[in-house]
């Protein structure tokens, strides 16, 4: 019996020990970035867990910060559009490219948001900047998944590379 009770109770802090390592928390995020050739445009579309990014927008503008739908404000809203424009960049064949704003929309606790770049004519190289959450949490790992009509590319940015290009030729 005794030694039943040494085995119960060794299983259980092994487990509570290894369980103990495997609660962490993931900080991650993702974009999606199609080339619509026939549309002469890029679109993407963010994936940020909505704690995470209203974390930094109160750190970062104001405690007051709420991204819900049902409570935030115009300018949580252009707060967090700021935000993002700052964090995330594009360069298209080389030249600075202009990030137009689409919209959003909250899915439980990821915020997905929109945009767009125009007047992409042919798209032979694409650098992306992305450094969003990355001045709160050092671990955060920002996957960039790419795709047109011949090429699917990925990339995982993180504090120590923020940036990456994507060549086509």
């Amino acid at each position: 019996m005794k030694s039943n009770l040494k085995i119960i109770i060794f299983c259980l802090l092994i487990f509570t020990l290894f369980t103990g390592f495997v609660v962490h928390k993931f900080y991650v995020s993702t974009t999606k970035v199609q080339y619509a050739k026939e549309k002469k445009s890029i679109q993407i579309i963010s994936k940020i867990f909505v704690e995470d990014l209203e974390q930094v927008l109160q750190e970062r503008y104001s405690s007051r910060v709420q991204l819900d739908p049902k409570r935030e404000t115009e300018l949580d809203q252009n707060y967090l559009i700021e935000y993002i424009l700052q964090k995330l960049k594009f360069k298209v064949n080389g030249n600075d490219a202009q990030l137009i704003y689409i919209g959003k929309e909250y899915d439980i606790d990821i915020l997905n948001i929109y945009f767009e770049i125009e007047d992409v004519d042919l798209l032979e190289s694409i650098g992306i900047e992305n450094k969003i959450l990355l001045d709160l949490f050092p671990e955060q790992q920002n996957i960039i998944h790419f795709s047109n009509e011949k090429n699917k590319r990925n990339l995982i940015l993180d504090k120590n590379r923020p940036n990456g290009l994507l060549n086509f030729n």
